[in-house]
């Protein structure tokens, strides 16, 4: 019994085996590396997320509210906010063509809503991998179990010496894998989840600021929440009745 483990498992293992071990192996690595990747994109994402929006929008001219969204390409904000500008100016500017029938706050839509697919897309690269590992991670160590009890059994079988310190042994070894491919389907379930949440955080502030944009090409003016309105109209009034 003291000669098992996995250095047994590993010695006396035919290629399948091996093969599975390596293959979880990789898997273990590759969503590791996805969700310490994208982890820290998420982290940079919601730094720049932070009070993007108050101080753009108190800023005194529009050139002056790019700066403060940084000079970074991979800032969605500002891409969102220069997507906005080039169109609205694409469209006024141009000669008669196709898209001039559209109506500029359709024109603004689109090419907002494209700058906004383009960034969902970034954001979300990788996570197919986790879905990948988390959802067969657990059949290949499965896969590895069986086949090494299977081979465990055979040799028991040739040995003709069926007792029980003979069976524990190599079926307990086998049953290594099936643990090993739950340790690799865990985190990136977990990771998968986690990502998922913090990027429809991330989505929701995207929106609004596409949505205040857009308002702001086409009128002038950013939209603002119901409270506020409602606190401007009855300081109107109270002007007015003065």
């Amino acid at each position: 019994m003291q000669d098992l483990g996995l250095s047994h498992l590993w010695a006396q293992g035919d290629f399948v085996m091996r093969a599975t071990a390596i293959i979880l192996l990789v898997m273990s690595l590759a969503s590791w590396i996805v969700i310490l990747t994208k982890a820290w994109d998420l982290v940079r994402l919601k730094k720049m997320a932070q009070g993007a929006e108050k101080r753009f929008w108190h800023s005194d001219d529009f050139d002056h509210a790019l700066e403060t969204l940084g000079s970074s390409e991979s800032n969605p904000f500002r891409t969102l906010a220069l997507t906005g500008k080039e169109a609205a100016q694409h469209h006024r500017a141009s000669q008669p063509q196709l898209h001039d029938v559209m109506d500029i706050s359709d024109w603004l839509t689109r090419s907002l809503k494209s700058a906004i697919d383009e960034a969902v897309s970034r954001m979300q690269s990788g996570l197919a991998i986790l879905a990948s590992v988390g959802s067969t991670a657990p059949f290949v160590g499965l896969f590895g179990t069986v086949w090494g009890i299977y081979h465990a059994l055979i040799g028991i079988g040739a040995s003709g010496v069926p007792t029980i310190d003979k069976v524990a042994g190599p079926v307990g070894e086998a049953l290594i894998m099936t643990a090993f491919g739950l340790a690799v389907a865990i985190p990136a379930v977990l990771g998968y989840n986690a990502l998922t949440r913090g990027n429809k955080a991330v989505i929701s502030k995207l929106n609004r600021f596409a949505h205040d944009l857009h308002a702001y090409f086409v009128t002038g003016a950013r939209v603002r929440p119901t409270g506020a309105r409602v606190a401007d109209d009855n300081a109107v009034r109270l002007a007015v009745k003065n």
